[in-house]
């Protein structure tokens, strides 16, 4: 593993090795979550966006392992509402914090922080560009779930086209021999880019338009996501696609017993509140692996892990 003590934008610069010694370390953090490792070291939490799961998980991860946080989860509160700019936020809080995780609505936003910060960065979502951290506690909830990542159908259903989750998924899964099956409608379809980034990695994939109990019936992973509002400019398009595709129970009736329903959440009406008591929902437990796998980004880009 080489990339100890480095900035997290991207899963990128990560190979196969290096995302199984993540997970790893991620199924040791589950074994034993609470220690002081991170003990005198602050941790800053920016987001510029609203986030519960994402900002909490990074908080609770910092406090389980010792560490203090400091930051803000209203960029409104700051002095960038006051016109001041993203290098000089971040060369502020540099001189506070050992890290800094930070959430930005515009894409490229962590990359350019990683280039003119002192300390290590984590992205915790840019735009609808990429979430590594959300794209590993996905991986490690396949691997949880169906005991391998290698040779799985994944079922990428809804915004495809602005959910940065299915695109980080993309790049993590490309070392693992998947078949992936975009689901949406054509407003939303996969990007244009994303396709030709599967056809040259060798990534299989197939687009359907429909989502029924059929077009699922084959999935190891049914990844579900949100039509994200806040990416829209036109409402009219978003409330035209919005309830579209919609899980519901007697939809999994031809599932295979292995199937495990997966969401980065939050829901909003994508999946049918019926469908949480099914056995093969998951995403609940899925938000609670985050902590496990933060905890190890954490420590990773602080090199402090062996």
């Amino acid at each position: 593993m080489d990339q100890t003590g480095r900035s997290l934008i991207s899963l990128e610069g990560l190979d196969r090795e290096d995302i199984l010694w993540l997970l790893g370390h991620a199924a040791k953090f589950e074994a034993s979550p609470n220690s002081k490792i991170l003990d005198g070291k602050i941790v800053a939490t920016l987001f510029f966006e609203p986030s519960t799961r994402t900002r909490l998980s990074f908080e609770t991860a910092v406090n389980r392992l010792g560490g203090r946080v400091i930051g803000f989860s209203d960029a409104a509160t700051t002095s960038s509402s006051k016109g001041e700019t993203l290098k000089d936020t971040i060369m502020m809080v540099s001189n506070y914090a050992d890290l800094i995780i930070m959430r930005h609505y515009l894409e490229g936003a962590a990359r350019y922080a990683s280039e003119v910060s002192p300390v290590p960065i984590i992205n915790a979502g840019d735009g609808a560009n990429q979430h590594p951290s959300q794209t590993m506690l996905d991986l490690y909830s396949m691997l949880k779930t169906q005991g391998r990542l290698d040779d799985l159908h994944i079922h990428l259903v809804g915004d495809l086209k602005y959910g940065r989750t299915v695109h980080s998924m993309l790049t993590a899964m490309r070392f693992f021999n998947p078949t992936f099956h975009f689901i949406s409608p054509d407003e939303l379809k996969m990007p244009e880019e994303y396709k030709e980034y599967c056809r040259n990695n060798g990534i299989k994939f197939e687009e359907h338009t429909r989502f029924d109990e059929e077009t699922i019936a084959d999935a190891d992973i049914l990844y579900m996501t949100r039509v994200q509002r806040e990416r829209f400019t036109d409402l009219m398009e978003y409330e035209r696609v919005k309830d579209m595709f919609i899980l519901k129970n007697d939809m999994l009736r031809s599932a295979k017993e292995n199937l495990k329903i997966l969401h980065p959440l939050p829901r909003v009406n994508e999946i049918a509140q019926d469908v949480d008591a099914n056995p093969h929902a998951y995403y609940f437990q899925q938000a609670k692996n985050g902590l496990y796998v933060r905890e190890a980004l954490i420590c990773n880009a602080l090199n402090l892990l062996k």
